[in-house]
């Protein structure tokens, strides 16, 4: 296959076309992403933004209300209210800061675990599939268009994600 081409496709000229399709593709399979968590999330009366919560509160323990804000992009009063519900029902445990009394650190409790668990299979049994689908070069690529797609400030969370691993 020629550089710069995949499949026939040029991809140094992408037709308006060919980035609708693209659009359109990642409407699709964000909606397939979802679609095995929204099912589990509902059996608890829950959303997408509880399973947003409970996903970074999970990768980064003990992260103040104040990171998770700025991760998530929301504004205080929706995650005050998904933070009530997830505190309320025992899978979200809010802690004063140490250092700063003003800060409260959050942590998932023994059932928030588990459900935070089940929500990440059911998306990595979809992921893994599908990477293994299309093999090593275009699960590379395609890191590569997300990265390439997310706004500085996003980027920069996510790299500090990637590297407390």
């Amino acid at each position: 296959m020629a550089e710069g081409s995949t499949g026939g496709e040029n991809l140094l000229f992408l037709t308006d076309e060919q980035l609708r399709k693209g659009i359109e593709a990642m409407f699709f399979a964000y909606r397939g992403f979802t679609a095995d968590p929204d099912r589990i999330l509902a059996q608890h009366n829950y959303g997408r933004a509880h399973h947003r919560a409970l996903h970074f509160i999970n990768r980064s323990h003990g992260t103040t209300v104040n990171n998770l804000l700025s991760v998530l992009g929301v504004t205080k009063q929706s995650l005050n209210r998904v933070l009530r519900t997830l505190i309320e029902d025992g899978l979200v445990e809010s802690r004063v800061g140490r250092r700063d009394r003003r800060e409260r650190h959050l942590f998932l409790t023994d059932k928030g675990r588990a459900l935070e668990a089940a929500l990440s299979e059911a998306q990595r049994a979809r992921m893994r599939a599908a990477y293994r689908a299309a093999g090593p070069q275009a699960v590379a690529g395609f890191r590569q268009v997300l990265e390439a797609m997310m706004e500085d400030d996003i980027r920069h969370h996510y790299q500090q994600l990637r590297e407390t691993r």
